[in-house]
């Protein structure tokens, strides 16, 4: 390892402090390589090498972990690591759109850094802030409802060095580093510097509560047909009107059509008697 004396002496304590957390230590991997992260900019092969040695691992148990998890850095990273989300309702929103102007305009891609060191840019998978989409992130704070114009102005005054100020939560947007140490458990005094959760997050929960009503939009009712008078209805056909009817016709029958019938009942031919088979004589 290529710490100095005062680098390692501290990494020591503090590792200690994250260890004493746990009733087994190697359960403090997580914290840790945050705390390395925060020393070196990323988690270095000193830093894994430190860990493994403090926790009783080995260094391939500890590039698992820190391969696996987006939030570990394994190349140095910039001092702010602008994040913007393009997961489906961020992306339909305009996320995709974001993304494709930041990118154009710092001109790196997914995971690269500038060149000033100032940016690390990163295609994020949802920032759990739907309800203020699309959402950007700048060392995990947020930057709500965002547009390609608000985002260039965002990444403009990073590479120009001013002060960041997130929608909501703290007050500012502190360094990758700083916030590495946070992550590891170690607070900066800032965590009242939060307003708590904002009027979009409590929508449904107030509704739930019955405290206030989801405003509807006025509807023009539809035009009423004019009246028209309503049809008869058309009479039933029963059994019992049809053999009235066919009595009627019978009974309406001309001396013409009359002698007709006679004339083909004496035509059609009688049917021939059945043959007596003696079927119960003795």
């Amino acid at each position: 390892m290529t710490y100095d004396d005062a680098k390692l002496a501290a990494l020591v304590k503090d590792s200690a402090t994250i260890m004493a957390r746990y009733p087994v230590k190697r359960s403090g991997l997580l914290p840790m390589l945050h705390l390395v992260q925060s020393v070196d900019g990323y988690v270095s092969p000193d830093g894994i090498q430190f860990c493994a040695q403090q926790l009783g691992l080995t260094s391939a148990e500890v590039s698992a972990v820190a391969t696996f998890y987006t939030q570990y850095k394994r190349r140095p990273n910039g001092e702010y690591q602008v994040g913007v989300c393009t997961n489906t309702l961020c992306a339909i929103l305009g996320g995709d759109e974001i993304w494709r102007r930041v990118s154009e305009h710092v001109g790196v891609g997914h995971d690269e850094t500038h060149e000033s060191g100032k940016i690390s840019l990163e295609r994020i998978e949802c920032n759990a802030a739907c309800d203020y989409g699309p959402v950007m992130m700048v060392n995990w704070e947020f930057f709500d409802n965002m547009t390609p114009d608000s985002a260039l102005a965002l990444v403009d005054d990073i590479l120009a060095g001013k002060e960041i100020k997130p929608t909501r939560g703290a007050d500012t947007v502190a360094g990758f580093k700083d916030v590495s140490r946070v992550l590891a458990g170690f607070p900066d005094g800032r965590a009242d510097e939060d307003q708590g959760a904002g009027a979009p997050s409590l929508a449904g929960l107030r509704v739930s509560r019955g405290e206030s009503e989801p405003v509807k939009p006025a509807v023009k009712p539809a035009a009423k047909p004019a009246t028209e008078p309503a049809a008869k209805p058309a009479p039933k056909t029963t059994r019992a009107a049809v053999t009235s009817a066919k009595a009627k016709a019978v009974t309406k029958a001309t001396p013409a059509t009359k002698a007709a019938a006679a004339r083909r009942a004496k035509a059609a031919p009688k049917a021939a008697p059945t043959p007596k088979t003696g079927r119960g004589k003795k």
